[in-house]
């Protein structure tokens, strides 16, 4: 198709640009469009074949005859292109500002198909600027040329001017369109004239159409500083207050604390006065209007709140299953169109019904929103705030997984721009980055591998390494052909990268912005262990610099990750397709994880659960040696002559994730005194229809009847739907004896209350009850470790936690292989320390009640 070029590069949830289509009548519209890109330029169209054939022309036309000006050959665009003026986004192919200069139509001389085809169009001009006859060229390609120029030349007749004559693009700058200035079409300023009132005259048929309108306008409203409090009309947009970041959250009473939220930040404008159409828009941080983005069922909601107008301060977002809000999801969501997972949180508001209440202090504010939102939709929710101490509350929101705080002073007015009166504190490293190059993936074709990345340091970009995962299969394929577009041969970093930062790169224009997350800065200050979260759409390249706290502490998780001498074969392989994980995002975690998961796996006989090509595809279960094994995984003899898998260190580790191996599931005892078990498994399995509430309440029960028996208990999230209850031993019991142990516990509990536990495995019998899989306990029965991911979509971790945080976890997922190292390195204390001191010998029977327990 003649516009597939045309379409593929835009993103038309971005863009006004209109995608447009064919026309099967014939017509001669002409139009040139100034074009403020990162060069100006003239676009000249003229319609042939149903679309609109263009050049660029560098310099713009000229009337002298017989001056050259260079006019590259572009795609065709759309007959709708004909009456398009305004903003491309910065980032979007062409971005800039688009000035109707001139339109009317044009007539060729002789046969426009064949001097087409033959690089050699003769024709005349009949629009509002340039008349007469005009030359358009073909010149011969140069060796490795790829761009197709032309020369665009006025020929000698009436309408030609001499040289020194005034030159017509000096002499008429504006739109024929609207009289605006590239700086008012920039700025949003409406024309002064009513609307038809500056259309162009034209001598045939326009085909121009307007822009389509439910598409987002990408021009920006006009900003307004927020003025004093009192009467006033409903603002466009008041550009929003924003947070400076600090390396802790403050203390004191005139602070109050909210939620960092992980999604977008908007403004929701709700005017009485519109006719006709919806009264709600979607507004970014930089006033782009993004309405038809996000569905109906915001709008909806919004429209129905209790209020004539009003302006709203908040953060869309997507939440996981554990509650968490998540920038990866929220940006998949808006990939695929889908809307029914949108939550809006409010924590602002700025405009009510006629009064100004940006100079009324923040806490009068939040209360006449939260009496506004009292009764509104779900999807519609006020951000609640706490008044305690902030470093407090950093901690236990890092230990939930939460992304940080925001801390604002009470007592202020709503100030637009960066202050001190709002602060950020971080759960781990995260920022926007310049995306300046990119590396082809080793696993899949038409997709990237890694992303170098830059951030503006005195005017330069200064790269500061490369991220290799977080990236889904539809993103990095998505990156790839976004990123083709924007490609160019000269590195775009100030100064000169090494061989291998430029090994396997192609450059590109710096215009896109990612957001990464990585857990600190090497000595050389590139980026450590980065992980992508997506595009940020809504934040200029131009604008992202290093942050760094307001303090200059460094805001880096204490200790640096160990390193293996293990090298990865295709480390952007994709193990998780939904969240992007790769073989090296996956090496990546278990080198910072190291310490922690290093007493569960090392030194003990393995089950693997291995899917070489990601959880999407083929896993199997692998107990034994394979062709090919890393040989940094080691296998011993059981006492029948089968094969036992372990590993000795951080290297056979990421060997195991080499080769696939997803789960690593370890015997409960270890190599050197393998008879005799040194921890006790119950593995709480719900069934349909029992809520967290209920495995949380079951497993307490468990660590009730071990005390009773005088054996500690200590609790982990399974990854996936229950928890793990463990108790440790002191290796003296053989296997029989745990077995019989685990299942006589679990026996008295089903016995004890029937309508809650199950001790047998039935999938049909489950239904309302926890399953109490004492199982685990045979020898060479195994269960996922501590720390290790699980090979399901969400990739849950299995996470020791304590058991007071229960009550805080909205389910067995709430920890992800993504968020799990800061949750590590915001522990006060671990939660399984003094595991092994805790350890006893196996108590002789569990069978009976437990201690103190009546008959029923």
């Amino acid at each position: 198709m003649a516009l597939d070029v045309y379409r593929r590069k835009r993103d038309f949830t971005r863009t006004q640009e209109p995608q447009g289509g064919e026309s099967a009548a014939a017509g001669h519209a002409y139009l040139i469009q100034k074009h403020a890109a990162r060069r100006l330029h003239y676009d000249l169209r003229l319609e042939m074949d149903g679309v609109l054939k263009s050049w660029a022309v560098t310099k713009g036309p000229s009337l002298v005859a017989g001056e050259k000006r260079l006019a590259v050959h572009v795609e065709d665009h759309p007959l709708d292109y004909g009456s398009f003026e305004g903003t491309i986004p910065k980032g979007e192919y062409g971005g800039g500002t688009v000035l109707l200069w001139d339109t009317g139509s044009w007539a060729p001389v002789g046969d426009a198909a064949k001097g087409y085809k033959k690089g050699h169009l003769e024709f005349e001009l009949h629009g509002e600027k340039l008349t007469g006859r005009w030359h358009l060229v073909r010149m011969a390609p140069r060796k490795g040329e790829k761009a197709d120029n032309w020369l665009l030349i006025k020929a000698e007749d009436d309408a030609a001017r001499p040289e020194g004559a005034p030159d017509i693009l000096d002499e008429s700058p504006d739109s024929v369109k609207t009289g605006r200035t590239l700086d008012a079409i920039a700025k949003g300023e409406q024309p002064a004239d009513p609307p038809g009132a500056a259309e162009p005259k034209t001598t045939t048929r326009n085909p121009s159409r307007a822009p389509t309108a439910s598409k987002p306008k990408a021009a920006p409203q006009p900003k307004v500083s927020a003025p004093a409090a009192g009467e006033g009309p409903l603002p466009a947009f008041v550009e929003p207050q924003l947070a400076t970041l600090v390396a802790k959250a403050p203390s004191g009473k005139a602070w109050i604390h909210e939620i960092k939220y992980d999604g977008y930040r908007l403004q929701a404008r709700i005017d009485a006065t519109s006719k006709g159409k919806s009264r709600v828009k979607l507004l970014t941080r930089s006033g782009l209007d993004w309405t038809p983005r996000f569905g109906p069922g915001l709008v909806a909601a919004l429209e129905a709140l209790p209020a004539r107008d009003a302006l709203i301060d908040g953060e869309l977002v997507v939440e996981t299953g554990a509650g968490v809000s998540n920038f990866s999801l929220l940006q998949q969501d808006l990939s695929e169109g889908r809307h029914d997972r949108f939550v809006y949180y409010a924590f602002d508001l700025l405009h009510l019904d006629g009064r100004d209440l940006t100079g009324e202090p923040l806490k009068l504010r939040k209360q006449r929103l939260e009496l506004l939102l009292r009764q509104a939709a779900d999807g519609l929710r006020y951000s609640e705030h706490l008044a305690e101490d902030g470093g407090d509350m950093l901690r236990h929101a890092c230990r939930l997984s939460l992304e940080g705080l925001v801390s604002k002073r009470a007592d202020v007015p709503y100030r637009s721009g960066r202050s001190k009166d709002w602060v950020k504190s971080k759960c781990a490293f995260r920022q926007e980055f310049v995306i300046g190059g990119f590396t082809p993936s080793t696993a899949a074709k038409n997709a990237i591998g890694s992303l170098v990345l830059g951030v503006h340091e005195a005017g330069k970009l200064v790269a500061v390494g490369r991220v290799g995962t977080g990236f889904s299969q539809s993103v990095a394929c998505d990156l790839h052909a976004r990123l083709s577009s924007l490609a160019r041969t000269r590195s775009p970093f100030a100064g000169t990268l090494t061989a291998q930062e430029r090994r396997g790169v192609t450059f590109v224009a710096p215009d896109l912005v990612a957001e990464v997350e990585f857990r600190g800065w090497t000595g050389d200050q590139h980026l450590r262990h980065a992980a992508f979260r997506g595009l940020r759409e809504d934040k200029p390249a131009r604008e992202i610099v290093r942050e760094t706290p307001a303090e200059g502490k460094d805001m880096a998780p204490a200790g640096s990750a160990a390193r293996s001498k293990v090298k990865l074969t295709h480390p952007d392989r994709v193990y998780w397709p939904e969240e992007g994980i790769t073989k090296q995002g996956l090496a990546d975690y278990y080198a910072e994880v190291w310490r922690h998961i290093l007493p569960f796996v090392v030194a003990r006989p393995l089950a693997l659960l291995r899917c070489p090509d990601g959880i999407a595809s083929q896993c199997f279960f692998q107990k034994h040696s394979w062709r090919g094994m890393n040989k940094a995984i080691k296998v011993a003899k059981d006492r029948d002559g089968e094969e036992l898998l372990f590993i000795e260190d951080l290297d056979g580790l990421i060997a195991l994730v080499q080769s696939g191996a997803l789960e690593i599931h370890p015997w409960g005892a270890p190599l050197a005194d393998i008879e005799r078990p040194d921890m006790l498994i119950f593995d709480l399995d719900p069934g349909e229809g029992v809520g967290w509430e209920g495995v949380v309440a079951g497993a307490r029960d468990i660590r009730t009847r071990l005390e009773a028996h005088g054996l500690a208990a200590f609790v982990k999230t399974s990854g996936g739907k229950g928890l793990h209850v463990v108790a440790p031993l002191k290796p003296q019991a053989s296997w029989e004896a745990a077995k019989a142990f685990t299942k006589a516990l679990a026996d008295s509990l089903a016995a004890d209350d029937p309508d809650r536990f199950i001790a047998v495995a039935t999938k049909a019998r489950r239904k309302g009850r926890i399953f109490v899989d004492y199982l685990r306990n045979g020898r060479g029965a195994t269960a996922v470790s501590a720390y290790c991911p699980r090979a399901r979509a969400g990739a849950g971790v299995s996470m020791p936690v304590a058991w007071d945080e229960l009550d805080q976890l909205a389910g067995a997922a709430q920890f992800t292989l993504t968020d799990a190292p800061a949750r590590l390195a915001h522990l006060a204390a671990d939660p399984w320390d003094g595991f092994r001191a805790a350890a006893v010998p196996l108590p002789k029977t569990a069978g009976g009640r437990r201690r103190g327990a009546k008959e029923r």
